[in-house]
């Protein structure tokens, strides 16, 4: 799957502000970023893949 920046952009933003504002630790989102890097190595990635593009078509299709 090809991650757009914008995407990425905006979720760097929410861990900035979950970071700052909601007192997620930094090392808490340093786990869960490892957890997401791991994650994409194991045979689950597929099925991840699928979801996330469903879920962001049907974000940008406006329903």
């Amino acid at each position: 799957m090809t991650i757009s920046i914008p995407l990425v952009v905006l979720l760097g933003v929410a861990v900035v502000l979950a970071v700052r504002y909601l007192k997620l630790r930094l090392w808490m989102a340093l786990v869960c970023a490892a957890f997401g890097y791991l994650l994409a190595a194991t045979t689950l990635a597929p099925e991840i893949d699928r979801a996330l593009r469903a879920f962001l078509s049907w974000i940008t299709s406006g329903s």
